[in-house]
């Protein structure tokens, strides 16, 4: 576990953040002995693709996605797959992974000559897409979130998923406004 002596009350002992609705995914396991979190990747997903609002990211995410409830889920079936956190277009924000634990978000990911990025970060996923600009209320909860995950861990960098995952992965794609997140200072 990572200690927080500058944080107290943000991070359970578990690493669930305090006034984020959790929800339980079982996509995660421990990360590696020693490992610190260093790094932010920034994520999309929308589910069906382009459509925002439903439970089917949360339903992907804890493995009870139905494959016949659309055409595009088909493609879906038995993955496995988390994040830490989610942060819906009204800004609502859940978690699924404590963040000491290695959610599966980035998967086969390299920076800055590091690969398995799950080991050292966390992930973020903004219910979007590479077509649509994000909401000011995603923005908000986003900046407030990685204020205080700057709190909790010595992060280094925040990416998005296609800086680690390059030709495989373009989100959080061109509307994603970097401008407005708060800057790690080194």
């Amino acid at each position: 576990m990572n200690p927080m002596p500058d944080a107290p009350g943000l991070l359970d002992e578990d690493g669930w953040l305090a006034g984020a609705t959790r929800i339980r995914s079982p996509n995660h396991d421990a990360r590696p002995p020693g490992e610190t979190i260093s790094l932010l990747v920034i994520h999309a997903i929308s589910l069906p693709p382009g459509e925002f609002g439903g439970d089917a990211v949360i339903e992907l995410f804890i493995n009870q996605l139905d494959p016949a409830a659309h055409p595009y889920f088909a493609t879906l079936a038995g993955m496995r797959v988390s994040a830490h956190f989610f942060v819906r277009r009204d800004g609502a924000l859940i978690q699924f992974v404590p963040c000491h634990a290695r959610a599966w978000h980035a998967g086969a990911s390299c920076w800055q000559g590091r690969e398995r990025c799950n080991d050292f970060s966390l992930g973020i996923e903004l219910e979007g897409d590479d077509y649509t600009p994000f909401s000011d209320a995603q923005y908000a909860t986003l900046a407030r979130l990685i204020t205080q995950l700057r709190q909790c861990f010595p992060l280094t960098d925040i990416v998005a998923h296609a800086d680690i995952a390059p030709g495989r992965k373009t989100d959080p794609g061109p509307y994603f406004d970097w401008s407005r997140l708060p800057r790690i200072e080194l």
